[in-house]
């Protein structure tokens, strides 16, 4: 058991990262459960597309709402109790979910109610958990960090969960919702004793020094946006993303109505689409080292890209189930990769007493990307049919990334950029 535990979570990592690492399969695995059971349970309450892409979207709103305001909290307080707060709030917004559907006051509104409430929570408790692996890490393991975190996700988050939350949604719409409830109330214990354990020589620790002058929230921000658009590198990095983020959503947004009714595929069918990417992602993390050792960071980037580009053509050409299943491990392959790469070079540039904020405006790019182009898979689907989406992914990530492809180079090594004042 021990030597299992110093693969997955190696002791040089430190013990507040192995509570860390326990609260993100935990929260993971309920969140994956809700990835397939929450589009399920749209769906059972409309046909519409225009509504079921806008489930997606009411849940990421919120960080455009208050990601930037998230940022700055998670730089002026406690952060690993803002992470357990928002996990609670969390908790009790599906809870009430659990208790609509048992008594029979569930529809369409009460679940769109819900997808907002809880991407609220989930702003608060994303945007601080991201600056705790830095916090808790020495910086020349981050790499390494990243790539156990990003494993755990793909692990619980989209190989478990999914299938086990198409699983039990057939056995009774409730049941995948409180096991939900059940992983974030239990995450919230783990993450409470990360303080229990001292944090290895060379991470700087959760407490974050800002200085004798207290400043005000909105300072605080500005000055987190400032240093994004003063950094070159990371500034391209995060509209990169932003663009990219928006021809995703854009076919991502419709993908239960386009496996069900395009391909034909059953409740539990759809749950193997996510899971998958999740075996793509196994293979992805088994290979990362290797590739991360053979081929410069630009050249992982663009080949990940090029990826990208040919998944969305691949889907929209499809017409098999079997065969989406199989673009899938793909997609999941490359994707694992990417955000390895983009989180660890994004982490190592920035400062550590700006990691909420800096953090906070690329997670705005990120939903906000997310969020455009959940709006348009909708109105685009219902205009043209459900694989327009797909191909409107592919043509906007091709031209993006002719665009993008030599400042990729300088994107890679952001950390060598000169620090902005």
């Amino acid at each position: 058991m021990t030597g299992v535990l110093e693969v997955i979570a190696p002791r040089s990592l430190g013990g507040p990262y192995r509570w860390l690492l326990a609260s993100a399969w935990t929260s993971n695995i309920g969140d994956g459960i809700a990835l397939a059971a929450g589009p399920l349970l749209v769906a059972s309450q409309t046909r519409s597309a225009v509504l079921v892409a806008l489930a997606a979207l009411l849940q990421r709103l919120p960080w455009l709402l208050f990601g930037l305001w998230a940022g700055a909290v998670a730089d002026r307080l406690d952060r690993r109790r803002v992470v357990m707060v928002a996990n609670v709030l969390r908790a009790v917004v599906v809870a009430s979910l659990c208790a609509a559907i048992v008594t029979g006051a569930v529809n369409i509104r009460v679940v769109l109610a819900t997808m907002f409430l809880y991407g609220v929570a989930e702003v608060f408790a994303d945007t601080t958990s991201q600056t705790l692996l830095p916090a808790l890490v020495p910086r020349r393991h981050l790499s390494v960090g990243t790539h156990r975190m990003q494993a755990a996700f793909l692990t619980c988050n989209q190989l478990v969960g999914p299938p086990v939350g198409a699983f039990l949604f057939a056995l009774g719409a409730v049941f995948p919702f409180v096991v939900q409830v059940v992983c974030a109330l239990l995450a919230v214990v783990l993450v409470a004793r990360i303080a229990s354990s001292p944090a290895p020589d060379g991470a700087p620790g959760l407490v974050v020094q800002r200085g004798a002058e207290r400043t005000h929230v909105r300072r605080d921000i500005a000055d987190g946006v400032r240093w994004v658009w003063g950094h070159a590198p990371v500034r391209t990095l995060a509209l990169v993303i932003l663009v990219f983020n928006v021809t995703w959503a854009a076919a991502w947004s419709v993908l239960v109505l386009w496996s069900r009714d395009h391909l034909g595929m059953s409740e539990v069918g759809f749950g193997l689409l996510t899971t998958a990417s999740a075996v793509g992602g196994l293979a992805g993390t088994a290979l990362y080292s290797r590739i991360e050792r053979r081929f410069s960071l630009a050249a992982v980037m663009r080949g990940c890209l090029l990826l990208e580009v040919a998944t969305h053509l691949a889907l929209a050409l499809t017409t098999a189930g079997w065969l989406a299943i199989v673009i899938m491990v793909e997609f999941g392959a490359y994707a694992f990769v990417w955000g390895t790469v983009s989180t660890t070079v994004r982490q190592r540039a920035v400062p550590q007493r700006l990691q909420g904020r800096v953090g906070s405006v690329y997670m705005m790019c990120v939903f906000g990307g997310l969020v455009a182009g959940q709006a348009l898979g909708g109105l685009i689907a219902e205009r043209w049919g459900l694989t327009a989406p797909f191909w409107f992914a592919f043509a906007g990530a091709g031209l993006t990334l002719a665009c993008i492809w030599r400042p990729l180079a300088h994107i890679a090594h952001a950390d060598a950029a000169p620090t902005p004042v």
